[in-house]
């Protein structure tokens, strides 16, 4: 069963089962697992001459709707790249704001989550830069919602790959140290067991808006045989025809991982 949105613009998550309507039998794959690289914000408020700080609100809005498109599309895993490990060089005041917004997010929808049966999971490293108050909230939602099955929500939040895969690297030394890992017998799942990710399979699609094509440090192992799409519009216009567009053009890729048809 595939489920499509039909509404051309942003789906508002009170009015989502008015805005559906569901195909039988087309056969249609669906990936599992969906990873967004949420691009153009800023670039989206410059050139309507409006402040970064509105064009990152109204990314949060399309961050918001994608979050139910995925739910109601019965894709099982959504990760949302939020605030890489290198956004820190950004302006103080920029960076403010988009911590202001992502504790707004989480106070203001986590409860509609949870009731939505989402899971929320924070990726990318608990260090000094993150405030303790908003570690906390991390904690107390990836608590509240971990026995939910609906979909989960991953959010890279203060996330890099290669900061990940150093911190992987640590975690299997010490198990080499402690006798628990012989080197010589280190298997790939043994890798993506130590990362971030660790449970979550690896993404089947990587969306990506602003029109760059890059992957800009991100899912760097897990991303091996993931389809990209890249979108030539800004995370603020990113909406349910832009979703559908991204998987539409999945379905339409052959995945062989390597091997032949």
């Amino acid at each position: 069963e595939r489920v499509i949105l039909t509404e051309s613009h942003t789906l508002p998550a009170q009015s989502a089962s008015q805005n559906i309507i569901t195909q039988h039998g087309d056969g249609t794959k669906m990936p599992r697992h969906v990873a967004i690289i949420m691009d153009g914000n800023g670039r989206w408020a410059k050139s309507r001459g409006l402040p970064r700080k509105l064009g990152h609100a109204k990314g949060v809005e399309a961050a918001r709707n994608s979050v139910q498109y995925a739910k109601f599309n019965k894709i099982e895993f959504l990760t949302l790249f939020a605030f890489s490990s290198e956004n820190w060089r950004r302006p103080q005041d920029e960076v403010q704001e988009l911590m202001g917004l992502l504790r707004h997010f989480i106070a203001k929808d986590l409860h509609e989550l949870h009731k939505q049966n989402v899971r929320v999971k924070i990726i990318g490293a608990r260090d000094s830069h993150i405030a303790p108050d908003l570690a906390k909230m991390f904690d107390d939602a990836e608590a509240e919602t971990k026995d939910n099955t609906a979909l989960t929500l991953c959010i890279a939040f203060n996330y890099g790959a290669r900061d990940e895969l150093r911190r992987a690297m640590l975690k299997l030394h010490e198990k080499m140290l402690l006798g628990q890992i012989a080197p010589e017998n280190l298997l790939e799942h043994d890798i993506s067991n130590a990362l971030d990710t660790a449970g979550i399979p690896d993404p089947d699609l990587i969306i990506r808006t602003s029109g760059e094509q890059r992957i800009s440090n991100f899912l760097l192992w897990q991303a091996a045989y993931s389809e990209f799409v890249y979108l030539d519009i800004h995370w603020p216009e990113f909406n349910a025809a832009s979703f559908s567009q991204a998987l539409e053009q999945y379905a339409g890729r052959s995945r062989r991982f390597g091997g032949r048809e």
